[in-house]
């Protein structure tokens, strides 16, 4: 019969440190406690202070019976229990108090990603973050992304992150740790623009610029039209120049008696028309159309 009140005493003393083991099955990694941090503070055998609470802008926390505010930012959580428990005893509110503080959310380390990927979000750095996985947690480069990646965080320069390092040769070294507020941008590809006589004019990404040529952009125009001129310009701005126009003999190009021509990102590619072939095709169409098929192969012979 003795033993009945020591086995109840283990069961309260095992329901009292209950909530205590719950705080700290929850916590999540821990790193330093910042600003507006979500914390847990649970104190053995005082209901009065176990609580969750905010940290301050200040980085502060306010307890009840404590006068003054204990300082949180900056501190692991078992440095800010080794603080909590000094200002009880410092103030002789408990004697020798068992404090625990565990992490619920994290609010100070914000990684912000925007510009051209799938999902633009914000989110905490909460353990260990790598670029490759905050790219993740955006759903990864959009279409139009550019060559670079820029890391910016506060008081450092921004970093340039080569695309092509990171992703296609998984440089370890490019895929850098986050440790919180850091801003990600992913600047949109330049462009090259491709107007005049092609199948198919428009604006195309520069992907690689050690491998963008008039050639190559011929193909992604789907090739000249049938009134192409043999003679080509590029239109270039350089900054704080004026626009520069450069004269390129495309027939040559093509038939490789001349080198391919490289092409920069916001240049313009013009195809002019070949008014002369175009003259000599529309006076055949005419002589066709009347049935004048003799004539037609006069003017034909004529203008060759």
């Amino acid at each position: 019969m003795k033993l009945l009140p020591f086995i109840l005493s283990l069961s309260i003393l095992g329901a009292q440190s209950r909530p205590m083991d719950d705080a700290g099955k929850a916590n999540l990694p821990q790193q330093p406690i910042g600003a507006n941090d979500l914390i847990a503070i649970s104190v053995y055998d005082a209901p009065e202070l176990t609580r969750t609470i905010r940290v301050d802008s200040d980085g502060g926390i306010r307890l009840p019976l404590l006068k003054n505010p204990v300082q949180a930012e900056g501190l692991l959580p078992m440095n800010l229990e080794t603080s909590i428990g000094d200002a009880l005893k410092a103030e002789e509110i408990l004697v020798d108090p068992i404090v625990k503080v565990t992490i619920v959310e994290y609010y100070s380390r914000p990684i912000s990603i925007a510009g051209a990927v799938r999902k633009p979000v914000t989110f905490q750095a909460v353990g260990k973050v790598t670029l490759l996985e905050a790219l993740a947690r955006a759903e990864g480069l959009a279409p139009e992304a550019g060559l670079e990646i820029l890391v910016s965080r506060p008081d450092q320069l921004v970093r340039r992150i080569p695309v092509k390092a990171l992703i296609d040769e998984a440089d370890a070294e490019t895929n850098i740790r986050l440790f919180g507020g850091e801003e990600i941008r992913v600047p949109e590809a330049g462009k090259i623009y491709v107007v005049g006589n092609v199948k198919k004019p428009g604006a195309f990404p520069v992907r690689d610029s050690a491998d963008t040529s008039v050639l190559k952009l011929l193909a992604l125009a789907e090739g000249l039209a049938p009134y192409a001129s043999r003679q080509a310009y590029i239109y270039r701005r350089e900054p704080g120049a004026a626009k520069q126009e450069i004269e390129i003999e495309l027939e040559k190009i093509m038939k490789r008696k001349s080198a391919d021509v490289p092409l920069e990102a916001n240049d313009i590619l013009y195809i002019p028309d070949n008014t002369g072939k175009r003259a000599t095709m529309t006076a055949l169409e005419k002589f066709i159309l009347t049935g004048s098929a003799l004539g037609a192969a006069l003017v034909y012979a004529g203008v060759r």
